[in-house]
């Protein structure tokens, strides 16, 4: 097999770029989106489009500069997409030639855009010859500069504003690759171990967690098949020890994981305690993902397909002794690992699912007993998917006592906010943590 034969041409993978984009800018998750990629095409189209909306704020800026009027969808998610590509050289994937050249090809090749091609190419040339004035021009721009929306970044101004800059700067860059050993398949030190005979580096661990200095396939982990480890960030990794800590519970205590696809937690629970977890998730294709997760793990738990909300549809009426809540948020704290989200975020997005999980705890705090305790956690950096819940939550729930919670975890440490105070601690996702004890009536 010939090396053209191995790899589809760029210009290939640039026409399904394009059609990516265009998905999530029409409302649909990235991760969704690529699902649907031919599996010959799905990496490398992957690694253009996450450059590309890595890159989209100043990439949208030039083509505003290169054309006052912007062409049709097609052609213009095109033209934007070969600038992200093309405007910083430190990071282009491509020299220049060969960026025109494919753009050009896959304009051509396309029947919608076929009639812009010749404007695309004009374009580009222009943006070669000029790149110093024009990169000059749009860094007035603040979404040029950041690379994020601008509601996006006025947002952290407000929410953050001795950090913003930092949360930004870190959102634009690659995370690194977190692993949770599953200390009842094997020890860490043994884990380790196997890891160091793989060749595999290690940039630093914690107990369980382990962060590797760079990503390797998954496939590639020594026991991942096995269930000897799981990938999951260092944040999202504290949820199961806070929950549990405090008291050891029995074979026979309750667990509720709500919202709980793709299982990462659920397993995380059973693998460091013995109660009997139940595992919500309204979504069926997303509730197979937990089935999937436990089975590898060698873990069992009680899936149950249903809206956490709608308690009567699935609640038998026994009360939980823990529930974890990771509710649906803007998920701006994992934009480094999926950067489509702050492009097919949407302002009001944020009222939306603050809404919605201001529902899902007045529903669940019910089915809490006395003396049990209730860990709400986002993957968000929004106050109002964070501090402001808490605040609420505590003013319309008198039997509610906050513990010593972390509250939002992010990058770098932040002013404390007046409920729950910032808490960084290294290189992990932005989340939020309130753990609610109940108290007895």
């Amino acid at each position: 097999m010939t090396e053209s034969e191995k790899s589809p041409p760029l210009w290939r993978q640039l026409q399904v770029t394009v059609d990516v984009l265009l998905a999530v800018e029409a409302g649909k998750s990235g991760s969704t989106v690529m699902e649907t990629v031919a599996p010959e095409l799905r990496a490398g189209v992957q690694a253009l489009a996450f450059h590309g909306w890595r890159q989209w704020g100043r990439a949208r800026a030039l083509r505003g500069a290169l054309a006052k009027r912007a062409p049709p969808a097609q052609a213009d998610a095109m033209l934007c997409l070969a600038l992200a590509l093309m405007w910083d050289p430190s990071i282009a994937p491509y020299d220049e030639f060969t960026m025109v050249n494919q753009t050009v090809e896959a304009a051509k090749r396309t029947a919608a855009m076929k009639a812009q091609a010749n404007f695309i190419n004009a374009c580009l040339r222009r943006f070669i010859r000029e790149r110093e004035a024009l990169l000059a021009h749009t860094s007035t721009s603040l979404e040029a500069q950041w690379n994020h929306p601008l509601w996006w970044i006025k947002r952290l101004q407000r929410d953050h504003p001795s950090s913003w800059q930092t949360l930004l700067a870190a959102a634009n860059l690659h995370p690194p690759m977190t692993l949770r050993v599953n200390q009842r398949q094997i020890s860490c030190e043994n884990y380790l171990r196997h890891l160091q005979e793989a060749g595999i580096e290690v940039s630093a661990q914690a107990g369980a967690r382990i962060e590797l200095a760079q990503a390797v396939p998954v496939l590639g982990l020594p026991g991942f098949a096995h269930g000897w480890v799981s990938v999951q960030d260092g944040a999202a990794q504290l949820a199961a020890t806070l929950l549990l800590a405090g008291s050891a519970l029995g074979p026979d205590a309750r667990v509720l994981d709500a919202c709980a696809a793709p299982g990462g937690k659920t397993a995380h629970l059973l693998e460091l305690g013995d109660a009997r977890v139940t595992a919500l998730e309204i979504d069926a294709q997303r509730a197979q993902k937990i089935g999937q997760t436990l089975q590898r793990l060698g873990l069992e738990a009680q899936v149950v397909c249903a809206d956490a909300a709608d308690t009567p549809a699935w609640w038998d009426g026994k009360a939980f002794d823990r529930i974890l809540l990771d509710a649906p948020c803007t998920a701006s704290g994992i934009v480094r690992r999926h950067p489509d989200i702050r492009w097919l975020r949407r302002e009001t997005d944020l009222d939306q699912l603050a809404a919605e999980q201001r529902e899902l705890l007045r529903a669940l705090w019910p089915l809490l007993q006395p003396g049990g305790r209730l860990l709400f956690c986002t993957c968000s950096i929004f106050r109002v998917e964070g501090a402001e819940q808490v605040q609420a939550f505590l003013a319309n729930n008198k039997d509610a006592r906050l513990l010593p919670s972390p509250g939002h975890l992010l990058p770098q440490t932040a002013p404390p906010a007046p409920i729950v105070a910032d808490n960084g601690f290294g290189d992990h996702d932005g989340f939020f943590y309130a753990l609610f004890e109940k108290t007895s009536p």
